[in-house]
């Protein structure tokens, strides 16, 4: 089931909120009950077989959780040993689903064997539970996880705005919130800005994302063909990639944060304007963030992170985001693009350290530097990307090389219609015109050229509704903005025809793309 369904926002959402509502007059553990088998149903939905895999994943982790909570002093061998197997158990269960046919394969061209898997459907989400999990087994060996009510447990791991794709919640920021009395109480202040944060990240969705992807399929496809594809066929595929990514990602973060405050549970915020960011640290703190937040306090920062000299430093950081790259899927090229960062982040903290040397303060910058600093940064992303979304490693090249302009410059016949005597000189300087294709390559551009600036200038979703806070605290969300959502007639109007359009957008939903993680 899909948050921009029919059957999810006419069906399933009323029928849980209200049923919610009513129970929780009689009986919060009900309610919290109810809201869990709501979830599971939701899970369910997709593929039945696969609840009781999420069922005893959970019953494993809270009985795990309870004996490290409730067992031998921190930090001793009983209770390393039992995180260890703990974790392991997770990880096994995670290889096994997600990358047993991606070692296999490799292990075949590698060793030219031929032994074969049968086909594994990878269940939806299980990157997402499985962190979530993980971390609280953690947080329990290290005495942080505190309540262990199996029905709120349950609801911990379900809960369905962050099930199928996320954020990866910690224990102690959400066990609290289904404690409070206030959660089980309906307020009409909660559904509102819920509802309101809900439609703008469906209208991201359905009709920005799902705009502009039309634009950028083509250019993937043929790079897998094998076919070259020329500098600007490549930038506006790349491009139009990178955008529909963006609102895609962004739009289901909103969507889910919405929901959730519809219940007035404030999830993590999981996304904060990356493209604006100023270095790939700073993109980082902003794409992704539980992830993020996950890896650097997980994996990061128990390999050393950077107490040991810089040397381990940049070890660590290229280890933590190969393993990062490799966690968004089971193939090559997404090692590279984990690689493409890990040695993108390396760059950048050796500069920051020779910035250092000679003398420069840190904490000065100015617009042009910031400018400068955002555009590199969202190039380096953007050539990232083409990794992230290729087929493969030589359908990526193809597009890359496109990129720098090895495949040559190319427009459409219609292009050259419209440009007059500047034609010839093009013609001159090699540009190869071709037929057909004007319509599409008009339509890219005119794409990419109306959703940059609203990436690069307009207030992000939590920045609109800071007033009222709908995700958990984050200091980059109090930024002033004159577009600052409040009560009232004109902006009632503004959402109403914001959630419209979407709702009228919903003729062929399609599947969010972090869904396949």
């Amino acid at each position: 089931m899909l948050f921009n369904s029919t059957e999810f926002l006419f069906v399933f959402l009323p029928a849980l909120l209200i049923v919610f509502f009513q129970l929780a007059r009689v009986s919060r553990r009900l309610a919290a009950g109810w809201l869990a088998l709501g979830s599971l149903f939701f899970y369910a939905w997709w593929n039945p077989t696969y609840v009781l895999l999420l069922l005893g994943s959970i019953l494993f982790n809270y009985l795990a959780g309870r004996a490290l909570a409730h067992g031998a002093d921190v930090g001793s061998k009983r209770r390393k040993h039992l995180l260890a197997l703990g974790i392991t158990a997770d990880l096994a269960l995670l290889a096994y689903y997600k990358y047993a046919n991606f070692f296999v394969d490799t292990a075949n061209a590698t060793l030219g064997t031929s032994y074969g898997l049968a086909d594994i459907l990878l269940p939806l989400g299980i990157s997402f539970f499985t962190f979530t999990q993980i971390a609280f087994l953690v947080d329990a060996a290290r005495g942080k996880a505190k309540e262990f009510d199996l029905i709120h447990y349950s609801l911990f791991v379900t809960y369905f705005p962050h099930l199928i794709a996320g954020p990866v919640l910690h224990h102690a920021e959400m066990m609290p919130q289904f404690a409070q009395a206030s959660t089980y109480r309906f307020n009409a202040t909660f559904f509102t800005v819920g509802l309101t944060t809900f439609a703008l990240g469906l209208f991201k969705k359905v009709v920005l994302a799902d705009g502009v992807a039309p634009y950028a399929a083509p250019i993937f496809a043929a790079a897998a063909q094998g076919d070259a594809v020329g500098l600007l066929q490549a930038w506006g595929g790349a491009l139009a990639y990178t955008l529909q990514l963006y609102f895609d990602f962004s739009g289901y973060s909103d969507m889910a944060i919405g929901l959730s405050y519809m219940i007035g549970v404030r999830l993590p915020l999981n996304f904060n304007s990356p493209y604006k960011a100023t270095s790939i640290a700073d993109f980082w703190r902003r794409w992704h963030m539980t992830l993020s937040r996950f890896l650097r306090d997980y994996l990061y920062i128990s390999l050393g992170g950077n107490q040991k000299g810089p040397s381990r430093r940049y070890v660590n950081l290229m280890a933590t985001m190969l393993l990062g790259g490799l966690w968004h899927g089971a193939g090559w090229t997404f090692v590279i693009w984990g690689g493409l960062h890990g040695l993108a982040l390396v760059l950048h903290q050796a500069w920051r350290g020779l910035r250092v040397r000679m003398g420069h303060n840190l904490a000065h910058s100015t617009r042009a530097g910031r400018t400068a600093s955002i555009a590199l940064t969202f190039v380096v992303v953007v050539f990232g990307w083409v990794f992230f979304r290729a087929a493969s490693f030589d359908a990526a090249m193809v597009i890359v090389r496109g990129m720098v302009g090895l495949n040559g410059v190319s427009l459409p016949d219609m292009v050259a219609a419209r440009t007059g005597p500047l034609a010839p000189w093009l013609a001159a300087q090699g540009v190869v015109f071709t037929p057909g294709g004007g319509r599409d390559f008009a339509m890219t551009f005119t794409w990419v050229v109306a959703l940059l600036p609203i990436v690069f200038l307009a207030p992000n979703t939590q920045q609109i509704m800071q007033r009222f806070g709908p995700a958990l605290d984050h200091p980059d969300t109090t930024a002033p903005t004159r577009l600052a959502w409040h009560n009232s007639p004109r902006w009632a109007l503004a959402m109403s025809v914001v959630l419209a359009l979407g709702l009228l957008s919903l003729t062929r939903p399609s599947e969010f793309l972090y869904f396949q993680f």
